[in-house]
């Protein structure tokens, strides 16, 4: 590990690289960044668990859970969600509180009753088996308005439009959030300290808030790479792929078999989380991740010791159902993504701000991503 100081190349490039960005700001109010949750399954009806789906405004996603284990007399830990939610946004999502058998009654008097600790709309409530768990999502769909562009509405929109299109076809990096990283990597270069045994924090959510952002950034860093080398468009061999379909994992052992299945969207390439539990990609690929590791100075057996311990993430996001739309001044963008996934990267797309601005609009309400601690 490098002795002094921790050299970060936090500049991502443009899946649009040379389509003129339409500037603005975000959040400018919770009803203009909207978020809903895309759950993994459906509550049954039957079940000692009651699935309560709410929608939320500037309240984070454990304000929400304390006030649903309050309101019926739980223990916190008795109150399971899928992920946390942006707290400046109207977000959309569902709990499960072990409540154990109730009648009818109890569920007709449930939306009362949570309204009474604490402020959320409730949209419904319905019983299910199991508790819902961290992970137990497919995505989100988001609807963000882009207010003040820099340009008036009719070329921004029409500015709006082209870089929806290009991305519809393919695709682009699924970077990690600018919120992830901190402020000018500000969250990367204490986790680094942390693992150089520099710094000490008692904290475990903001230890491993900070040493997940050291493995977030070498991901972004991987991605940036291949995109600079003209190898984001296409599978490597030696890739570790996903299919869409199934979520299952499998080496490319030949990369002109596997070529026509990625452009047709059914399988994309993965990135590596490092750690000693990673899936390694072999070949081709795999000189590729070594080499974004070597240049960090780390290496497995440190990531080890600090218990990172690794996976794989989504190496490319698929925009299919993108769409921009013009509201007076206002370009509103729409889109699903999946989960892990960070709004951020595709709106630093159409905006093209500064990723520090990017970071003070979009504030992160989790220290994991789709797969809890990395």
């Amino acid at each position: 590990m490098r002795g002094v100081g921790v050299e970060l190349d936090l500049n991502l490039p443009y899946s649009t690289e040379g389509l003129p960005g339409v500037g603005g700001e975000l959040r400018a109010a919770p009803d203009l960044f909207v978020v809903e949750e895309i759950p993994l399954y459906e509550a049954s009806g039957t079940g000692q668990h009651l699935y309560v789906n709410v929608t939320k405004e500037e309240l984070t996603t454990r304000e929400v859970q304390r006030g649903l284990a309050e309101a019926f007399d739980l223990p916190y830990r008795a109150v399971g969600f899928a992920g946390m939610k942006d707290k400046y946004a109207r977000a959309t999502q569902t709990f499960s509180l072990l409540v154990g058998h109730v009648d009818e009654s109890f569920l007709e008097a449930a939306p009362d009753r949570i309204g009474t600790k604490t402020p959320v709309t409730v949209n419904w409530v319905r019983l299910h088996r199991n508790k819902i768990k961290k992970g137990h999502l497919l995505g989100n769909r988001f609807t963000i308005t882009i207010t003040q562009p820099s340009v008036d509405g009719e070329i921004a929109m029409a500015r709006a439009e082209a870089i929806a299109e290009q991305l519809r076809g393919c695709g682009l990096p699924n970077f990690y959030g600018p919120q992830r990283l901190g402020q000018n990597g500000s969250n990367v270069r204490r986790g680094w300290e942390l693992l150089r045994g520099e710094k000490r924090i008692a904290n475990r959510w903001l230890r491993s808030l900070l040493l997940a952002s050291v493995q977030s950034y070498l991901c972004n860093r991987y991605l940036a790479l291949r995109q600079q080398q003209g190898r984001f468009n296409r599978l490597l061999t030696g890739d570790i792929a996903k299919k869409h379909d199934t979520g299952g994992l499998f080496v490319v052992a030949d990369q002109t078999v596997e070529q026509s299945r990625f452009e047709r969207k059914e399988i994309s390439f993965t990135a590596p989380i490092y750690g000693p539990k990673m899936w390694e990609a072999e070949a081709e690929s795999g000189e590729l991740e070594q080499a974004v590791l070597a240049e960090s100075g780390l290496d497995l057996a440190s990531l080890a010791r600090a218990k990172m311990m690794g996976t794989r993430r989504l190496g490319r996001i698929l925009l299919n159902d993108l769409s921009v739309t013009r509201k007076g001044t206002d370009i509103v963008v729409a889109f699903s993504l999946p989960k892990g996934a960070f709004a951020t990267t595709v709106l630093r797309e159409f905006m093209k701000v500064s990723d520090d601005l990017l970071a003070q609009a979009a504030v992160e309400d989790s220290s994991s991503d789709e797969n809890g601690r990395n």
